[in-house]
C-alpha cells in the first residue's frame, strides 16, 4: 500500500513537507493510547536470533535509523516501535539554528538517492533534553554537530555544550564532522583537529556521567582520501573511541542514472541511497581492517535489502542504519531487513 498508494501522495510534495507530513503522522499515530505498544508487537518480530550485543547495550536487531530522520528527538519511540534496533536522533548543535535556506531536499528517483543541504536545522542541544530524559524502550545515540555560526577556532566549546547536555540521557554519542552542508565542518576530520576534539568531547562525557560510561563514536565522510580514512583510525584506536559510523553522504556526482538536468536541478548538498554504497562499502572494510575486531563499526549509506545489510555485517559492520532506503520503501523496512538477516 506505502509503494502503491501513499509513496505516490507523498511525492506530490516537496521532499522536505513530505517528511514533515509523514513524521507528523507518525507521531500522531503515537499519540494514541496504547499504539506504541501495538505497534512494538507487530513490528518486532526477529525474536532473539536478531539480538546484538554492543557498546555495552542489548540491540533487539542491527538495523538503525541514521542521523537526520528525527532532528529534534521528537519521534524516536515511533521509530523504534516500528522495527528499528535503535534510532541516532540529530544532528543537535550548540545553539538553534534554521537551516540552509529552501528548498534544500530533492530525490532522484531514477537512483533511489536523496540530495539534502539541510544544513543541521535543529531547535538546538538543549532543546531536546527533556524529550531525551523520557523514559523509552528504544535504544538512542545523539548526533552533534557544530553550530554554523560557531567559528572553527570556537568549535570544541560548541560541541562539548552539547555533549554535557545530551551525555547524562544518550544510549551513545556521535561526533558529526562529516556534513558537507556546514562550510568548514569536514576540516574537522584532519587528525589535528580531529583529536582535541575528541578528547574533550569524550572528558566532557565522562564528566557528567561518571558512573556510567557513554559510548562515544565519530562519524566520517565517504570522500575522505583512503590515507585520511586510515589516519582517523588509528586515532579512534589511539584514543580509546566506542565506534565509528562509516558513512555520511557524498558530494560526488558520478555514476548517476539521472539525467544532468536532474542532477543540476537538485544543486548542491550531500548525496545519499545507492550509489554511495561502493564507497560507504570500501571505508567500512578499510576500517575494519585497521581497527581490529573489538571496535563498533556502524554501516551507512545504500543500504536497500537484507543481503546488502547482510553483506555490510559479513564485511565488518557491528550494526547498520539506514535513511534514504525507509523514505523509498515505507515503514516496513526495517521489520523486513531484522528478518532477513537471520532468515
Amino acid at each position: 500500500m506505502y509503494k502503491a498508494l501513499i509513496r505516490p501522495l507523498l511525492y506530490l510534495l516537496p521532499a522536505e513537507a513530505a517528511h514533515h507530513l509523514a513524521f507528523g503522522c507518525l507521531r500522531l499515530l503515537a499519540a494514541i493510547p496504547g499504539m506504541l505498544a501495538l505497534t512494538r508487537r507487530l513490528f518486532h518480530q526477529g525474536g532473539d536470533s536478531a539480538r546484538v550485543r554492543a557498546l555495552g547495550l542489548d540491540f533487539p536487531n542491527p538495523i538503525g535509523l541514521a542521523a537526520g530522520f528525527d532532528k529534534d528527538a521528537r519521534g524516536y519511540e515511533a521509530l523504534g516501535a516500528m522495527g528499528f534496533g535503535f534510532v541516532e536522533v540529530g544532528t543537535l548543535t550548540g545553539r538553534a539554528q534554521p537551516g540552509n535556506p529552501k528548498p534544500r531536499l530533492s530525490r532522484l528517483t531514477k537512483d533511489r538517492a536523496l540530495v539534502n543541504r539541510m544544513g543541521f536545522n535543529n531547535r538546538g542541544s538543549a532543546d531536546a533534553v527533556p524529550r531525551l530524559q523520557r523514559p523509552h524502550q528504544t535504544i538512542v545515540g545523539v548526533n552533534i554537530g557544530k553550530t554554523k555560526a560557531v567559528p572553527e577556532e570556537q568549535a570544541i566549546g560548541d560541541y562539548v555544550a552539547s555533549a554535557k547536555r545530551v551525555g547524562p540521557h544518550a544510549d551513545y554519542v556521535a561526533v558529526n564532522v562529516s556534513s558537507p552542508n556546514t562550510p568548514g565542518l569536514r576540516n574537522l576530520q584532519a587528525t589535528e583537529k580531529l583529536r582535541p576534539l575528541l578528547g574533550a568531547v569524550q572528558e566532557a562525557l565522562n564528566e557528567v556521567s561518571p558512573g556510567r560510561r557513554v559510548p562515544l563514536l565519530v562519524k566520517i565522510a565517504p570522500d575522505l582520501a583512503d590515507e585520511d580514512v586510515d589516519r582517523v583510525a588509528d586515532l579512534a584506536v589511539d584514543l580509546g573511541l566506542d565506534g565509528i559510523i562509516a558513512t555520511n553522504t557524498t558530494v560526488s556526482r558520478d555514476g548517476l542514472a539521472s539525467s544532468a538536468d536532474d542532477v543540476e536541478r537538485c544543486g548542491a548538498g550531500g548525496l545519499s541511497g545507492p550509489p554511495l554504497r561502493e564507497r560507504s562499502m570500501e571505508v567500512l572494510q578499510r576500517l575494519r581492517a585497521r581497527v581490529g575486531r573489538e571496535m563498533v563499526l556502524i554501516s551507512v549509506g545504500g543500504i536497500e535489502t537484507p543481503e546488502q545489510a547482510r553483506e555490510a555485517l559479513d564485511a565488518g559492520a557491528t550494526l547498520v542504519q539506514i535513511y534514504t532506503a525507509f523514505v523509498y520503501e515505507g515503514p516496513l523496512l526495517p521489520r523486513r531487513l531484522a528478518k532477513g538477516i537471520v532468515g
